[in-house]
């Protein structure tokens, strides 16, 4: 009996450690015996267990402590923030309450009519001597370089929008203000008398523009519509604009380059991009380019961009092989009319000072340079085409033309401006320079005054006006422009009846007319006018005066008569 005793007991004993090895323990007491075992000497079984069990309970420790770690942190943030915060009372402020008081509120109401002293008080005196040599001439001072700004005006603006708009690379934006002082200066400017004759026309065309925003009929709506919008555009007149006038001209300019955009007629397989209500050969569709490359550069309007880089491509794609145009913008045609080619220059030109940047654009310049310095030009004047040695009143065109694309220090531009130093503005058919006028002495060279005066006075003024002028250049424009600043006031038709303003403002208007075969078309003799009457602070490119190193150095090597004008022209 004492045996089987003995024998259970041990039974019971083995049973118990057999229970223990396989007793499952909870989390604290497994966290206890861990540290129990981790007192016990290093290399006893129990520390052994201990390392093991730290290992086994890392994990949920870890994940724990984030709990506690994260909840410790949002109950701070949220102690911190909850803190009473000192409060700031804002009162606002009603603007319509406040208007009577705002400055920038006077710009609603256009301004009254400027009213310019009598005509017989504006004394003319220009000191005149007669010039020396081309080598005995004396450059002179630069113009004040607060008077002219170089090139149009990007804005903040990719539509038509009544909004500011913000300027830069300008000496100021185009409001009475800069166009105030641009306008002041005796001679070398306008003043009161030519800007409320400017006023006149712009008031004028307002008149007379059809309610689709177009101006006259048959094939010289494009032509009279575009012109109209490149006098407008100078004046500083587009929706959002700054100008006073913004809420009179502004919807006319809206209308009048959406019915350019309009006239677009896309270029087919069997027939290159097209414009509607254009003359026979075309002259209209270049002028139209020209109005719309200005109307992207002044307001980055995505339509004008889309419609003038195809109309640019079509120019570029109509130049004949020798570098000029013809009519109907014909490639195939070696003929080269300058009168043409004027205005196909004046698109491309504005065209790249806008951004516009069409495919072989750099190329077709190169080319026309060479054509107007050997093809254009014949011993002292640029003529009407290469195989006609007449019409020397478009000397103006190619000298114009020169000075735009970089080159007014060649030798065919000052042979130019000599042969034009005795002209004088006019608006009589066939004037000659005896009887006042501009051209050769020749009647027939002067069958639209007006046509050769607007290039003139550009050229006259950029060669009078640019930095280094020559003494007699400075002089000639002078001259020119006194006679201008009399004779265009005076020759203004003035209406009785007056044109309202939207808040029901009378304000006077006036057109001009040739004493020519043209003279049924008065909106294109009073655009062209009224451009030359902007000359002082056009912010277009054809009012860019620029002369470096680079455009004389380029100048040269054009003037050697290369087969490739191998020159880089910035316009």
């Amino acid at each position: 009996m004492a045996e089987e005793t003995e024998l259970e007991e041990e039974l019971v004993i083995d049973l118990d450690e057999i229970r223990k090895k396989y007793e499952v323990r909870g989390f604290f007491r497994r966290l206890a015996d861990m540290f129990s075992g981790l007192g016990k000497p290093h290399n006893t079984r129990e520390y052994k267990l201990a390392r093991i069990e730290v290992q086994r309970l890392m994990a949920p420790l870890i994940a724990v402590l984030a709990v506690v770690i994260l909840v410790t942190a949002l109950i701070v943030i949220t102690a911190v923030t909850g803190q009473k915060k000192e409060t700031i009372e804002v009162k606002i402020a009603h603007a319509e309450e406040e208007t009577p008081e705002l400055e920038e509120q006077v710009d609603e109401e256009p301004p009254d009519d400027i009213e310019p002293p009598p005509m017989e008080e504006v004394e003319i005196m220009v000191d005149t001597p007669t010039p020396g040599p081309v080598s005995e001439i004396t450059p002179v001072a630069a113009p004040p370089a607060t008077q002219v700004s170089v090139k149009p005006a990007p804005q903040d603006t990719v539509a038509f929008v009544d909004s500011p708009v913000k300027m830069k690379s300008m000496t100021g934006s185009r409001t009475p203000g800069s166009i105030g002082a641009a306008t002041k200066g005796g001679a070398g400017y306008g003043d009161a008398i030519t800007e409320a004759t400017v006023l006149k026309c712009l008031w004028w065309l307002k008149a007379r523009q059809d309610k689709d925003g177009s101006w006259g009929g048959g094939s010289s709506r494009l032509a009279n519509t575009a012109l109209a919008m490149l006098t407008y555009l100078a004046h500083g007149e587009y929706p959002g604009s700054p100008s006073p006038y913004r809420k009179d001209f502004g919807p006319v300019v809206e209308k009048g380059v959406q019915w350019l955009v309009d006239a677009l007629v896309p270029p087919t397989s069997q027939s290159p991009a097209r414009m509607k209500g254009a003359d026979g050969n075309e002259y209209a569709f270049l002028i139209a380019t020209y109005a719309l490359c200005e109307a992207y550069g002044m307001t980055k309007n995505p339509n004008c961009k889309e419609t003038a880089m195809v109309t640019l491509e079509r120019i570029i794609k109509g130049q004949s092989p020798t570098g000029g145009w013809d009519y109907k913008i014909n490639p195939s045609s070696t003929r080269d009319d300058l009168s043409f080619a004027g205005w196909a220059l004046q698109a491309l030109k504005a065209g790249k000072m806008a951004g516009l940047h069409p495919e072989g654009l750099d190329e077709c310049i190169k080319k026309a340079v060479k054509c107007l310095k050997t093809r254009s030009f014949h011993q002292d004047s640029f003529t009407y085409c290469a195989n006609a040695r007449h019409h020397r009143g478009l000397t103006a065109t190619g000298c114009l033309a020169m000075q735009l694309l970089g080159f007014s220090s060649e030798p065919e531009v000052r042979k130019a401006l000599d042969y034009m130093r005795e002209w004088h503005p006019s608006f009589k058919k066939g004037a000659t320079v005896a009887d006042g006028g501009v051209g050769d002495n020749i009647a027939k060279d002067c069958p639209s005054p007006q046509y050769y005066c607007y290039y003139a006075t550009q050229c006259k003024y950029q060669a009078g006006m640019r930095q280094g002028a020559t003494k007699p250049d400075e002089q000639s424009w002078q001259k020119w422009n006194a006679e201008m600043k009399k004779l265009y006031p005076s020759a203004i038709k003035d209406l009785p009846d007056k044109v309202k303003d939207h808040t029901g403002k009378e304000h006077k208007q006036g057109y001009f007319e040739n004493e020519d075969t043209w003279s049924s078309r008065p909106v294109m003799d009073t655009c062209l006018a009224a451009l030359q009457l902007m000359v002082y602070y056009r912010y277009l490119p054809t009012s860019q005066l620029k002369s470096t190193e680079e455009e004389d150095k380029s100048g040269a090597e054009a003037a050697a008569g290369k087969d490739d004008v191998g020159v880089e022209v910035d316009i």
